[in-house]
């Protein structure tokens, strides 16, 4: 082999180790990885956090996410298929796990989601969010259009801008994060079935493939 090709072959390598980093580094994996681990889920799931339903089902699946993640934006039709087939028969749990170090708006799009669930709607705001994700995810100050969601969602926006001026939810989404840490949270979207952890945008067949076991 010439030195030419070496060194062509090195630069490849080099570059192929770049990009899945990146992919990482982004907080996105379109391609789902179950790792098999399982959660202790008195840290998955705290007294407070974001349930679809209060009773106790046989599947709960709990996602970490980011609101400015593309990964999980299109993670989020998905889950919405999920809910719609299996209804109260799973309880669905929301996270917050914004990747602050390179998405500038996932911080405050999580504050507006709190600020919304104090007045009652979180699960409105959230879909929201992920269904407006290309609107305010790029610009500067998304303010404006966060007290134009809130508007439309019937909510009080002086309490829920100020709300989000003092971070008044900050300490939620801080445990939501440290919690995140706790169970090796490195990339978003990232799901635990009933414990299990599975990094990665699945399909509605491949949710089906890992519910439908468990509800038997």
């Amino acid at each position: 082999m010439s030195q030419e090709s070496k060194i062509l072959i090195g630069i490849g390598i080099v570059s192929l180790v770049l990009v899945v980093g990146a992919s990482l580094f982004l907080g996105g994996s379109s391609a789902p990885s179950s790792t098999g681990e399982k959660a202790d889920p008195k840290i998955l799931v705290r007294q407070n956090s974001h349930k679809t339903v209060s009773q106790a089902t046989k599947v709960t699946i709990v996602e970490f996410g980011d609101y400015q993640c593309p990964a999980c934006g299109s993670a989020h039709p998905i889950v919405k298929e999920v809910l719609s087939a299996y209804g109260n028969k799973i309880n669905f749990v929301f996270r917050n796990f914004p990747l602050t170090s390179v998405h500038q708006n996932a911080l405050i799009a999580a504050e507006a989601a709190e600020a919304a669930g104090a007045q009652g709607k979180f699960w409105e705001m959230h879909d929201m969010l992920y269904e407006n994700q290309k609107e305010w995810s790029e610009v500067t100050d998304p303010n404006s259009l966060f007290a134009d969601y809130a508007k439309k969602l019937g909510l009080d926006t002086q309490k829920f801008e100020e709300d989000i001026k003092n971070a008044t939810y900050s300490n939620v989404i801080r445990i939501d994060q440290d919690d995140g840490n706790t169970v090796g949270i490195n990339a978003t979207p990232t799901f635990f079935i009933n414990g299990e952890k599975q990094t990665g945008i699945l399909s509605l067949d491949q949710f089906k493939g890992k519910i439908d076991p468990l509800l038997k």
